[in-house]
């Protein structure tokens, strides 16, 4: 079968030759479909703060609707054939780059597949039907019409035309480059009209986030963060920078206890367009380590030096210090430092756990955990200056152990926590401590005894996967 990706190894996206006339849906296909009601929840934004209508009225709603349905016919006029390749179904996310939509994929028997992680599951049929003589004589089974296949689904991910062609063609590579990796979102093909680009990803079922990390037990928190921490080993064993580590950019399914990694689009390659930071310095780090920090009090009237200019792209609450601090040579322990702040999110119940609207805010939230003190020793390991007079700001922070039984109502008596919150906790402060070089490697990580908790454990959720996707068969 043609495969829908080049078989060499060199990336190139393909661009459909321009046509003024395309061709008409296949209406079909369509009609072979019950109009369902559709009952998932949209994902959310790239800043992972979807916005609620609580109070919205029907005629909002509809008027959504028909927004939405007219985005999806243009995206679907734009491209020659597409309607013949894929039917949308419903639009699923929508964040600050693009949106992305379901589709189920009309011609998957046509190509290559290899990227489809349910073949091995369904190509176990069961057997045929024995023979038996009906009424009218004819035989039944044995002639039986064919079982028609279930159909398949594929994400359609829009990029917005205002995105530089760099960026987009980053994102592109990278994901080529990912193919095969253990819990990381394969591209299956991506193609061009004019200025707008489409990729098409894998569909992957998935719960939102908020409504069931508040019911996660350890060992569940083990299994989702060890299916993380493989996909970051993967990403990272390439020299890329993720860059974007969130719970809406890690799909996961509670039920079948999978998860992968989603939306490259501020991935990068370590090492790009970087200087040398003292942060990589062993002699600057100790030397920070062992004395006292002096701040100098006021700032020069005309401060003559340039500015510092250093990638500082990812979602608020999730940006490692290093990047606040516009460190000039990051590495691949700003992701460590995002999955570390989920994990927080998890023990403590809270969602968002950091909340800041700028990088000085975030600063402080950080510094209130950690303490003024090792603050400016993180300052000062990017050629940094911290000095605050804030009151809720003190020398020495809190422990994360103190954070936790705080935040889950249980007083102040470490005893209260189990084993397996001690062990989550011990992982958590490997995972966010301030030095970028002492923080643990995903492979490193995925050696830790807590996320070895729960291995022996599985679940089956494919039937009822299998009847939620029924629900989503929606006419278009």
């Amino acid at each position: 079968m043609p495969a829908r990706r080049p078989r060499a190894e060199s990336f190139c996206i393909h661009e459909d030759a321009p046509s003024t006339a395309d061709t008409e849906m296949n209406e079909s296909a369509a009609l072979q479909h019950d109009d369902e009601v559709d009952r998932e929840d949209d994902v959310e934004d790239a800043d992972g703060q979807e916005s609620e209508c609580s109070g919205s009225s029907e005629e909002e709603t509809a008027e959504t609707s028909r927004h939405i349905q007219d985005d999806m016919e243009r995206l679907q006029d734009t491209f020659a054939g597409f309607r013949h390749k894929y039917r949308l179904i419903k639009r699923i996310g929508e964040g600050t780059f693009s949106t992305v939509y379901k589709a189920e994929d009309l011609q998957y028997d046509s190509y290559d597949n290899s990227w489809d992680l349910d073949r091995e599951v369904e190509k176990w049929t069961p057997p045929p039907l024995r023979s038996f003589p009906s009424r009218s004589g004819a035989s039944l089974g044995g002639h039986a019409p064919p079982r028609r296949r279930r159909p398949k689904y594929v994400a359609v991910k829009k990029i917005y035309v205002t995105s530089s062609p760099s960026r987009i063609y980053n994102e592109l590579e990278l994901l080529f480059d990912l193919r095969g990796c253990e819990s990381v979102c394969p591209i299956i093909t991506a193609f061009r009209a004019t200025d707008q680009v489409v990729a098409i990803l894998p569909y992957f079922r998935h719960a939102d986030f908020r409504e069931y990390f508040r019911e996660m037990t350890v060992p569940d928190m083990a299994i989702y963060l060890r299916s993380l921490f493989a996909a970051l080993r993967s990403v990272h064993s390439h020299n890329i920078l993720h860059r974007d580590i969130k719970p809406t950019n890690f799909l996961y399914d509670p039920a079948s206890r999978q998860g992968v990694l989603v939306d490259f689009g501020l991935a990068e390659r370590e090492g790009y367009d970087c200087k040398p930071c003292a942060c990589h310095d062993q002699r600057t780090r100790e030397a920070l380590r062992h004395r006292k920090i002096q701040i100098e009090g006021g700032y020069p009237r005309e401060d003559t030096r340039p500015a510092r200019r250093a990638n500082r792209a990812g979602t608020r609450g999730f940006r490692a210090p290093e990047v606040l601090f516009k460190c000039t040579e990051q590495t691949t322990k700003i992701d460590i430092w995002s999955a570390g702040v989920i994990l927080l999110t998890i023990l403590s119940r809270r969602f968002p756990f950091f909340n800041s609207a700028d990088d000085v805010e975030a600063m402080v939230e950080i510094a209130t955990i950690f303490g003024s003190r090792r603050m400016q020793v993180a300052a000062g390991l990017h050629g940094c200056m911290l000095e605050t007079s804030i009151p809720t700001i003190g020398k020495s922070g809190f422990s994360f152990e103190g954070i936790v039984l705080w935040s889950t109502s249980r007083g102040t008596d470490k005893e209260e926590l189990s084993d397996d919150e001690r062990l989550a906790l011990d992982f958590l402060k490997r995972c966010m401590d301030l030095d970028p070089s002492r923080r643990i490697s995903a492979e490193q990580a995925l050696q830790h005894e807590f996320l070895q908790m729960g291995l022996e454990s599985s679940v089956e959720g494919g039937s009822e996967a299998e009847e939620d996707d029924e629900m989503d068969m929606l006419k278009v």
